[in-house]
């Protein structure tokens, strides 16, 4: 993969960055969705591996993320917001209808965006996603318990001294991540990267908390999983066996969106764009090809 065609778009008053794969003109778009919240674009990298399959891919940063502009007003950061920025980025793009992709929180959100503008897509992908957050932290709070027992004493030990912050918490973090975010023995520069990038932004411990498995920020009790129903889009449900975002919840995103597909990727945790890479591309390109012929 190439890095794209970066530029700024301004949406709803601010410049967002975003980066453009593949022909601008002629092809249908590819639109993906960066989870966290709080994270950027980088670890999404592997979908403009869509372009040779006659896509055009679009990455960007969401409003507070990357390299995108921080307000001033934290208030912006919520569902709702990155919603209406993710409907204005696709018209001032003149991207038309998408195929939108979600990963993790962006599933979330795409699944938001499909409720409010269905019109605006294509179809709908979620990629270790979730409608139901109290599910998805439940799912996550049993992954933590399987810890070993020294690490689990000292997450509890620096979440009660409010020393999320340190080393040593990130250290014991990094227990979970290694078994739930990527099972990769040497970790993608751009997912750490895009890590790194969520701990040094407001948006990620406000909106989410301290850790992928500490979810007490402001989403923590959004559930849309009554509204799946609605959604009346080709829809592909994606997800790891081993993902922090359990195939638990992915079964109930499958289950609640009428004709729904469901696959997952037997050796990878929440990032199967990385760890199974070329069966991830075949999975995805398919679902859109058929899609697109109708």
């Amino acid at each position: 993969m190439d890095g794209g065609r970066p530029g700024f778009v301004s949406v709803l008053g601010y410049r967002l960055f975003y980066r453009s794969f593949g022909a601008e003109k002629g092809l249908p778009t590819v639109l993906a969705l960066h989870g966290g919240p709080g994270a950027s674009h980088d670890y999404l990298l592997p979908i403009a591996d869509l372009v040779p399959f006659g896509y055009r891919v679009v990455l960007f940063d969401q409003l507070g993320c990357g390299r995108s502009e921080v307000p001033e007003d934290h208030s912006l950061f919520t569902l709702e917001h990155h919603v209406q920025e993710t409907e204005e980025l696709r018209r001032n793009l003149s991207l038309g209808r998408v195929h939108l992709l979600g990963s993790s929180y962006g599933g979330l959100l795409a699944i938001a965006v499909a409720l409010a503008h269905p019109d605006s897509l294509r179809s709908l992908t979620t990629v270790g996603g979730l409608a139901s957050v109290p599910l998805a932290s439940a799912e996550m709070q049993t992954l933590r318990k399987a810890l070993p027992r020294s690490v689990q004493e000292t997450l509890d030990r620096c979440e009660a001294d409010g020393t999320t912050g340190s080393p040593e918490y990130a250290a014991a973090a990094m227990e979970f991540y290694r078994r739930h975010v990527c099972r990769l023995p040497s970790w993608p520069p751009e997912l750490t990267r895009s890590l790194e990038l969520a701990l040094s932004h407001p948006v990620y411990p406000l909106m989410n908390g301290p850790s992928e498995f500490t979810i007490v920020g402001t989403i923590k009790d959004i559930d849309l999983s009554d509204q799946l129903s609605k959604i009346r889009l080709p829809t592909l449900v994606l997800g790891g066996r081993y993902d922090e975002v359990t195939p638990k919840v992915a079964e109930q995103i499958r289950r609640g969106i009428p004709g729904a597909r469901g696959v997952t990727f037997e050796e990878s945790a929440h990032v199967p764009f990385w760890e199974e890479r070329e069966r991830f591309l075949a999975v995805v390109a398919r679902f859109l090809d058929h899609v697109d012929r109708g």
